[in-house]
């Protein structure tokens, strides 16, 4: 396995559970530095990455899948992914159906990171490029949204959605010039669109 990192500036946060920052210190808006110390918000992310990548490097042994690991800092968080170079699905299984499993070993990843750097981590985690092709498909179950409530002059319920999920719709919703607000639930949770 290889290991490859980029850093690019930090903007907002890609889902809706954002951890807030004091743009004039870069750091938490809490006030609160890991280990004491006065590290910039970017080297904490990256911290957050290397952490993340040494536990997925792990659990690729243990289920014996290859994979690179690719880190980087961008909207605001780390963002880890696990690519196959040679362009296979062996990695599937890591994603789960609709994004279950990816989302699940999301979760572990920030526990990971949580336990060892004491902070909440926001961290994204990508496997095989799912979430950029899951992007592609929200955009444009959002734009249909927005032409059907254009035409139709009536709010729209999309079906439910995750975080991430929602926040793609509703950043395409913005573009529009429309409303979207997030309603019900738990898994019952879906965007509605509203005419402008």
């Amino acid at each position: 396995m290889s290991e490859s990192t980029e850093t690019t500036t930090d903007r907002s946060p890609v889902e809706d559970t954002d951890q807030p920052v004091d743009a004039s210190t870069d750091a938490p808006a809490d006030g609160a530095q890991s280990d004491g110390d006065r590290r910039t918000r970017t080297q904490i992310l990256e911290e957050e990455g290397d952490i993340a990548a040494d536990y997925l490097e792990e659990l690729l042994d243990i289920v014996d899948l290859d994979g690179d690991i690719d880190i980087d800092v961008a909207d605001g968080r780390a963002q880890v992914a696990i690519v196959n170079e040679d362009g296979g699905d062996e990695l599937g299984p890591l994603v789960g159906r609709d994004g279950q499993v990816l989302s699940a070993l999301q979760e572990l990843t920030r526990l990971t990171v949580q336990t060892q750097t004491g902070q909440r981590s926001w961290l994204m985690l990508d496997i095989d490029g799912f979430r950029d092709r899951r992007k592609d498909d929200l955009r444009e179950v959002a734009q249909k949204a927005v032409d059907e409530v254009r035409d139709s002059g009536e709010p729209v319920s999309l079906r439910a959605m995750n975080s991430f999920e929602r926040k793609v719709v509703h950043d395409v919703v913005a573009q529009a010039g429309m409303r979207s607000e997030s309603e019900g639930e738990g898994d019952r949770r879906h965007v509605v669109v509203h005419p402008a």
